[in-house]
């Protein structure tokens, strides 16, 4: 959905703009050629193999854009340290990048069963899958797989994977799809892979996808100029309702309780939401890449 986020971002020269989850540095590439030949970009990721593939195909633009190795939700800092103020758009791609799933040592897909446990998006961090599966107890799996991957037999996959892995370490992808396989109904199974909601899930314990994800929309809202715009590209629901939610919030005037004569929040609408409804994919686009079949982007913009 390139085209689309582009022109929900409304370009222009000299802009500075902020990307927050650079991957390949698919969207940064676009950013900077669109804003030609003055527009400036700040991009963060946690990937030293994205920091390095966005570096390499950025080498272009030369010094009109900066890449940080850090948490996107960690703006403040970066921005402070890129001596940026204010920004004319915000874009946050929250789907694993094509590298990433495709890579075999990174254990993000559940379709490479040789694959480590590892799901990783910072690869210096401790936390990984394989220490999930391994050494959370059984409630906290549980927790995981119905919070993280809305999956309705998160009980029984949980109680498999104590099993199994007292007889031996769970260390590969391919073993922990066998024991989710072997823990959903066989009637369930037609719906497709059975191991994908808990891979997301799972991802998501790891990285810490959700922490602090509403604030950090509404803190990033912020630093947006006035008729500054910001996209966000999710992959999944829960995601989505967290960015509809606080895109809900800078979009009211006041949140008072109605029975009072008079508002004394003082609280001031902060955005127009451009898309009502999250704009989704087409059917050329999900031919060419079934990827982006999950994909809802919503767009806001800054009023005051």
């Amino acid at each position: 959905m390139l085209e689309e986020c582009m022109q929900g971002l409304n370009l222009k020269d000299g802009g500075i703009y902020f990307d927050g989850t650079v991957g390949g540095g698919g969207h940064s590439y676009e950013i900077l050629r669109r804003s030609s030949p003055n527009g400036k970009l700040i991009a963060t990721d946690l990937d030293d193999d994205a920091i390095a593939a966005a570096t390499e195909r950025l080498k272009e633009f030369k010094d009109r854009f900066e890449i940080y190795k850090s948490d996107y939700k960690q703006y403040e800092s970066v921005l402070k340290e890129a001596g940026v103020d204010g920004l004319d758009g915000v874009i946050l791609d929250f789907g694993v990048s094509s590298h990433q799933l495709d890579s075999e040592d990174r254990g993000f897909s559940y379709m490479k069963p040789n694959a480590p446990l590892d799901m990783r998006m910072n690869k210096s961090q401790p936390l990984t899958a394989e220490t999930i599966v391994n050494e959370y107890s059984r409630e906290a799996i549980v927790k995981i797989l119905k919070e993280y991957g809305e999956e309705s037999f998160a009980s029984s996959i949980a109680s498999n994977i104590v099993k199994d892995r007292e007889r031996k370490r769970i260390t590969t992808c391919g073993e922990l799809v066998e024991i989710i396989e072997k823990s959903v109904p066989y009637k369930f199974k037609q719906n497709g892979p059975c191991a994908r909601k808990s891979f997301q899930a799972f991802r998501i314990a790891v990285n810490g996808e959700l922490n602090g994800l509403y604030d950090c929309v509404i803190g990033l809202v912020g630093k947006l100029k006035k008729g500054g715009r910001i996209a966000i590209l999710t992959f999944h629901s829960l995601e989505d309702r967290i960015v509809k939610q606080a895109f809900r919030y800078l979009s009211l005037d006041c949140i008072c309780d109605k029975s009072l004569p008079v508002c004394v929040c003082g609280k001031k609408k902060e955005i127009e939401i451009v898309n009502a409804k999250p704009i989704t994919a087409d059917l050329k686009e999900i031919t060419v890449n079934s990827r982006s079949k999950c994909a809802k982007l919503r767009i806001a913009e800054k009023i005051i």
